[in-house]
């Protein structure tokens, strides 16, 4: 089990896990898991980490097949500016590796964005904690397990 189930078990939230195998030579992470598990992309959401100004690492969750707009997760963190945080500090923070980075059970929690199109969905998926596994949960699970706010931060 990942920090991340744990969590979701802890608050009696509904999930399922959907396994794959990684291809090593794979970095496209989360095209991967869409691909792999034959999901809608826009189902499938990454887990990014900013960092703002001053230093402090931020969450933005977005679909896998869009990329982050810096300048809209700044608008809804209320910082300057932003950007994107680098690989090894962003491992360091939520204690998992890059490809397995979920936005639950990270080793400190960080102010946390998800884009708004995940509540258009029942459910969506995001990374359970280690390459291979994606957990297929509620967008207002996330938001109310993360006290994370909603807003539209893709580019």
């Amino acid at each position: 089990m990942t920090p991340a189930i744990n969590l979701l078990k802890k608050n009696k939230c509904d999930f399922k896990m959907h396994k794959y195998d990684h291809d090593p030579a794979c970095t496209n992470y989360g095209l991967e898991a869409a691909q792999k598990l034959g999901f809608d992309e826009n189902r499938v959401y990454k887990t990014l980490l900013v960092e703002l100004n001053p230093k402090e690492l931020a969450v933005g969750i977005i679909p896998v097949n869009c990329s982050m707009s810096l300048k809209n997760i700044s608008s809804a963190l209320k910082v300057k500016n932003a950007k994107m945080a680098d690989k090894n500090e962003a491992q360091k923070v939520t204690g998992y590796l890059l490809g397995g980075i979920s936005p639950l059970g990270q080793k400190k929690r960080l102010r946390t964005v998800i884009d708004e199109s995940a509540f258009d969905f029942e459910t969506i998926y995001v990374s359970g904690g280690k390459r291979g596994l994606d957990i297929e949960v509620k967008a207002d699970d996330i938001k109310k397990l993360l006290s994370a706010s909603s807003y539209n931060i893709t580019a």
